[in-house]
């Protein structure tokens, strides 16, 4: 395990990178990109695809630089930098998303979406209206990604929404409105960043985390919370994104096939990630991982509950425009099935 000494050492190194030339002295653009993704996951070959592709397509004249495994600090502190132009992209989940733009949200609304394709579909469709939200912010999205669906991992078996008011549930932070959501529920949510949420468990501060499991097989979650309940609590979007300056230091001849090349292996990304999540789920019951199996009477209340509570993410949490558009393509499934 490296030391404190050694942690400290990496990031002041990577700091001092963001002020020096790193990227042959033929780059036109170099674009200097953040993201908590550890390396060796599928999130950052993705990006390392995308690295190699814009380097062969631009023939060298765009460098993307990345900053990986939080070395850079969390998703929050990612987006500061981005917005302060430290750096000039982010590949972030939605726990780093929604600090950008609440419109994120709309896809993580609890138990939602009972099969992938039902998240595809909606993404495809309210994905153009994010996108000229984002547009306002100077911000453009360069591919959108899974980060898989979250499940509850536990430290004891977990069952029903009166369990769950038993524990102390772990939240992202900046979600003012969704912690006193959560509190008129009577669940205690304690907001930390996703990248202290390990720690929160190992120290009791926390005893559930709503997670995927290929986060939770990458940093050992299940370890610390070793019960995993088969329910389908949220879909985990995730998307790259770049300020607008840095943008347009990019050849404009260029930006439209770079922009499909981030947008196909993104597609890809999405893919591999949904694959890897069920292999995770077999690793880590091969290492000990409880999978707590649901009756249909305690599936049906908790989606009972998470329904009652749609009408209260109307607004803050989720734009009522994009609310109800969400509603009305879950109320219509059949209607994206064609």
């Amino acid at each position: 395990m490296r030391s404190t000494r050694s942690t400290h050492l990496l990031a002041a190194l990577c700091t001092l990178a963001l002020t020096l030339p790193c990227a042959p002295a033929a780059a036109q653009a170099v674009i200097k990109l953040g993201t908590i993704a550890p390396e060796g996951s599928i999130w950052h070959d993705g990006l390392l695809k995308i690295r190699q592709a814009w380097r062969e397509k631009s023939g060298g004249r765009v460098e993307l630089r990345i900053f990986a495994g939080g070395v850079l600090g969390s998703e929050e502190e990612l987006v500061r930098k981005m917005q302060r132009q430290t750096i000039d992209a982010v590949t972030l989940s939605g726990a780093g998303l929604h600090t950008v733009d609440p419109a994120f949200n709309c896809f993580s609304l609890p138990i939602l979406f009972e099969r992938p394709e039902d998240l595809d579909a909606v993404r495809e469709h309210i994905g153009p209206a994010i996108e000229k939200r984002l547009e306002q912010r100077k911000l453009v999205v360069l591919h959108w990604a899974v980060a898989g669906v979250a499940y509850f991992f536990a430290k004891q078996p977990l069952r029903t929404p009166d369990e769950l008011r038993k524990r102390r549930l772990w939240m992202p932070p900046g979600a003012p409105y969704m912690e006193k959501l959560y509190s008129d529920f009577g669940v205690r949510a304690v907001p930390l960043p996703a990248t202290e949420m390990l720690t929160g468990l190992q120290t009791g501060l926390i005893d559930v985390t709503a997670t995927a499991p290929l986060f939770a097989l990458l940093d050992r979650t299940y370890q610390s919370a070793s019960y995993m309940t088969e329910l389908e609590w949220g879909a985990l979007i995730a998307a790259t994104l770049i300020n607008t300056r840095a943008w347009e230091r990019v050849p404009a001849e260029l930006r439209p096939e770079l922009m499909q090349a981030a947008r196909d292996i993104g597609q890809s990304m999405r893919d591999d990630a949904r694959r890897a999540e069920r292999d995770a789920i077999a690793q880590m019951q091969a290492r000990g991982l409880q999978l707590v199996k649901l009756s249909t009477a305690e599936r049906t209340q908790w989606r009972r509950e998470a329904e009652q509570a749609y009408p209260r993410l109307r607004g803050d949490y989720c734009p009522p425009d994009l609310y109800d558009e969400v509603m009305r393509m879950r109320a219509a499934p059949a209607a994206h099935d064609k």
